[in-house]
């Protein structure tokens, strides 16, 4: 696997407490790297929900939602009642909105997609057993966000359940294996060893479970 591939591990990733104690959210990555809530263009995160309560406002931010442990919520979006039962389904709503949810059984956790509006966009999907996976090449399908400069893809898979395995196409690379909430970050195109860019980087992933394909554009996507 080319060294500009980032592998982000579960274990590494801090715990930060919600202000009203209803969870803890985990940082998986941002653009820009280290940017706070007035200047990322976009966040991933995963939360833990131990209790009901409402989603602190976050005007000019749109949301992906997806339930990835746990039987599920429903959100109330302005007013709007949303059930979310089961995992991996993504839902968009705008992180500006009076949001509110409700557990349905018990804690879940929830992976985050935050996209700040005219600077990125992305689609998040959910995968079963093997596909191909290009950066480089704008969402076509499943978005949110209102796209950005549109210039550049990264591509994150992030590993939800069993065991994922990333390679590039072809599979003489060393094959990056991904267990639970682990997470990889492939930038928009792939580097020689002179730093010149050459393209859009293919890849294949395979998982024994289930994993999260995020395509990230807009924003300069990924440094």
């Amino acid at each position: 696997m080319p060294t500009d591939v980032r592998i982000l591990r579960a274990r590494e990733r801090a715990a930060a407490p919600w202000a009203n104690g209803g969870g803890v959210t985990r940082e998986v990555a941002a653009h820009p790297p280290g940017a706070g809530w007035d200047a990322f263009a976009w966040r991933v995160s995963l939360a833990d929900v131990t209790r009901d309560g409402p989603y602190s406002p976050l005007p000019g931010v749109r949301r992906i939602l997806t339930v990835v442990d746990g039987a599920g919520l429903e959100l109330t979006v302005d007013g709007t009642a949303h059930l979310l039962p089961g995992r991996y389904r993504p839902f968009p709503f705008p992180g500006g909105a009076d949001t509110d949810c409700r557990l349905l059984s018990g804690p879940v956790v929830n992976l985050n997609v935050m996209l700040r509006e005219g600077r990125a966009a992305a689609t998040v999907e959910t995968v079963r057993g093997s596909r191909t996976v290009a950066t480089g090449r704008p969402p076509a399908h499943g978005g949110d966000g209102d796209g950005g400069d549109g210039g550049d893809q990264a591509v994150m898979v992030v590993a939800l359940e069993g065991c994922t395995e990333v390679c590039t196409e072809g599979r003489n690379d060393p094959v990056v294996r991904l267990e639970r909430f682990d997470a990889a970050l492939l930038p928009p195109e792939s580097l020689t060893d002179a730093q010149i860019r050459v393209g859009p980087r293919t890849v294949e992933l395979r998982t024994d479970g289930m994993a999260a394909v995020i395509s990230l554009s807009g924003g300069g996507a990924v440094s």
